[in-house]
This record gives C-alpha cells, sequence and structure tokens, in this order.
C-alpha cells in the first residue's frame, strides 16, 4: 500500500510539475508579468528589470525537478529541490489568497486561470504529496545507475527546457490562451452574446436592532420574506450593497479602449476596419526596441504607397512622450493609446505586430520574425 501510495505521488507531482513548468514556460513572458505584480506586493520592484529571466528559471526548475523525479535520479538534490520550491509557492499563494493582492496567481499561465483559494489548495495538496516522497525518498529507484548516463539526462531536460523558453520570448507562445490569438475576432470577444446569461446579484442591508444593538446583514429577499421591515425595532444602516450569487457570461475582451491624443474613443474604427490593416503596439516605448520600429516604419510606409493599407502604433505611454518618440523615429504612421494591460496582452513583444481584417487576427508576430514586406505581399496584400 505504502509503495503504490508513493508511486501515485512520484507520478502526480512530477507530471503536475511538469506540465505547469511547460505551460509558463509557453508564455515565459506573461508569467514575468505576473511576477511583477509579487514584486510590487513585497516591495522588491527593483527586481521587475530581471522579472523575464527569473519567469524563464522558475519554469525551467519545474521542469527539471518533475522530470528528475520521474528519472529517479539525483533524488536527493531533487526531493529537497521539490520541497523548497511548494513551500515558496504555497507562501505565495497564501499571500494573495488571504490579502487579496494578485487576482490570479498564474500556476498554469493563463491556459487554467485558477482563484488564489484554489491556487493555494492545490498547493496544500501538493506539499503533502512531496513531503510524503522526502520521507519516503529511498524508494526512489532511478532508471540508470551509470553517471554518465545521469548527468546526460540531466544535461538533456535541462538544455531543452531552457531553450524552449528561450524560444517562446523570442517568438511569441507555441500556443496561445489569450483572447488576442491568431484567428479570433476581436469585436466579437468584446461582446456579450445575445442570450447569454448575465450575472446575478442580491441586495444586501446592514441592519441593527434599535433596543439590543444587535446587528446582521439580510438579504433583500429575506428581508421582504420576512416582514422584517415592518419591525420598527430594525433599522437599515449605511447603504445597501450588491452579493454576486452566480457569475455570468464574461467577455474575452473587457478591457480595451483605443483613444487618440484627446481621448476620442477610436476602438471601434480600427479593430472593424474591413480591409488588412497592420496594428503595431509598443506598449512601453521606453524599453521598446527602435530598430524594430524603424523596420516597421518602413514595412508601413511601403505597405500605404503600395496598397493603401493603414498602420497604427498603439502605446500606453503618455501622449507628449509618444509625440516626442514619433518625431524622433520619423514616425509614418498614427499613434494611438490604449492601457497597457490589454497591449500586453495583444502581443508578448514590445514591439509586436498584428495583421487585422475586418476585426479577426488574420496573423501577428514577434519583432524578430516580422516578415519582409515582399512575403506579406505574397501571401496578403496581393491576393
Amino acid at each position: 500500500m505504502k509503495k503504490a501510495l508513493f508511486q501515485f505521488s512520484k507520478w502526480f507531482v512530477g507530471i503536475l510539475f511538469i506540465f505547469s513548468g511547460l505551460i509558463k514556460a509557453n508564455d515565459p513572458l506573461g508569467f514575468g508579468y505576473k511576477l511583477q505584480e509579487y514584486f510590487e506586493v513585497f516591495h522588491l520592484s527593483f527586481l521587475n528589470g530581471w522579472a523575464t529571466g527569473i519567469a524563464v528559471l522558475l519554469c525551467v526548475l519545474e521542469i527539471v525537478f518533475g522530470a528528475l523525479l520521474l528519472l529517479g535520479i539525483f533524488r536527493n538534490f531533487v526531493v529537497k529541490g521539490l520541497l523548497a520550491t511548494i513551500i515558496f509557492f504555497t507562501f505565495l499563494t497564501f499571500v494573495s489568497a488571504a490579502f487579496k493582492v494578485v487576482t490570479s496567481c498564474g500556476c498554469f499561465g493563463d491556459a487554467i486561470p485558477l482563484t488564489p483559494w484554489q491556487s493555494f489548495s492545490k498547493d496544500i495538496v501538493l506539499l503533502i504529496l512531496i513531503i510524503f516522497i522526502y520521507l519516503n525518498k529511498e524508494l526512489i529507484k532511478p532508471v540508470t545507475e551509470k553517471p554518465g548516463v545521469q548527468s546526460a539526462l540531466f544535461t538533456v531536460v535541462f538544455t531543452a527546457s531552457l531553450l524552449f523558453g528561450t524560444f517562446t520570448y523570442n517568438y511569441l507562445p507555441i500556443i496561445d490562451f489569450l483572447p488576442y490569438k491568431v484567428g479570433s475576432n476581436i469585436p466579437e470577444n468584446m461582446r456579450i452574446p445575445e442570450g447569454a446569461s448575465v450575472d446575478e446579484y442580491l441586495i444586501m442591508y446592514d441592519l441593527k436592532n434599535k433596543k439590543t444593538g444587535e446587528t446582521k446583514t439580510m438579504s433583500d429577499k429575506d428581508y421582504m420574506s420576512k416582514e422584517v421591515w415592518k419591525d420598527e425595532n430594525w433599522e437599515v444602516t449605511g447603504s445597501p450593497s450588491r452579493k454576486l450569487i452566480k457569475k455570468g457570461y464574461e467577455v474575452k475582451i473587457k478591457d480595451l479602449l483605443i483613444t487618440d491624443a484627446s481621448g476620442t474613443d477610436y476602438t471601434k474604427e480600427i479593430v472593424e476596419n474591413p480591409y488588412y490593416n497592420l496594428v503595431i503596439v509598443a506598449y512601453n516605448l521606453n524599453e521598446t526596441n527602435e530598430d524594430a520600429i524603424a523596420k516597421m516604419n518602413a514595412l508601413a510606409l511601403n505597405a500605404a504607397e503600395q496598397f493603401n493599407i493603414r498602420t497604427v502604433l498603439l502605446t500606453s505611454n503618455s501622449a507628449q512622450d509618444a509625440e516626442k518618440f514619433s518625431k524622433r523615429m520619423k514616425l509614418f504612421m498614427e499613434v494611438f493609446y490604449a492601457d497597457a494591460v490589454p497591449l500586453k496582452s495583444m502581443v508578448r513583444a514590445n514591439p509586436g505586430i498584428l495583421l487585422l481584417k475586418n476585426g479577426t487576427i488574420v496573423n501577428k508576430w514577434h519583432y524578430h520574425g516580422v516578415p519582409s514586406f515582399d512575403e506579406l505581399t505574397a501571401k496578403y496584400f496581393g491576393k
């Protein structure tokens, strides 16, 4: 029975660590954004510049620990690493849940969003299983006893996971779990479908007994059905509040607002353009790759001159900073403004570029992988 439970624990923990590491390594920049939220909570904002590097390293460690556990090699190092890792993650998820400082832990990236309490519960289960593995580590049997082969296996796992995270950082996630993935329609993702369920709320009253001083909270339904309103001893204090009792349909894109420098809303005009149009996303102009911006600017000029294709630049910088940047870079494209959060979700690059047509994302690229004008013409513009 003990051996069976140990085998279950080993395979469950190993597979889950590999899966969690791969999901986050698929989008290391997104995981880095999540780490920055934690850095702000713990007043470690000086680490923000290292967030993506730390994110890649944590992903590699998760994959390596999970794989080595299943391979049964370097068991003392692995069980100690697993224990230290899960204690660290359990602490983070508890802080998130108890103090409501980070609304989503990012344990499985955007693939499987978890609430802080769900994440904490998951980590508690893992902590129990890992402690059991640690106390019975002598039951871990290696797939090979040869030190040279063990070292080779470790090198392969470590190198492969590091290369995977590096590749997705430089050329976008292999699988895009965000609402701005290729093939999705932005206007549709911003609307609630006809007939979809909506959020249901109860109106909550704070009541106080004039004679005893007793206080209680009651819903408007109970307040009316129990005819509390007839009892003169009870009075409503403060303002009524709303309590969500049933979550309705949630639009996939709810925070996208594109404006010009004066604040005029251009969202619909840009995302519903019926023709091919290029959207360059540089959420932070202070940190963007200027060589890439220059190449995209030349691409925009050619697209406009030969095919009358519109190109816009979206940024979260101030209008004053963006205007200075535009003049210095001699930008041909129009500049519009949006919040950094949706811009970071549009494309995991700074800058990145999206090809839209009638609101649908036809394709998108990291600045390292932007095709040439001739390639775009042959595949899209010239057809």
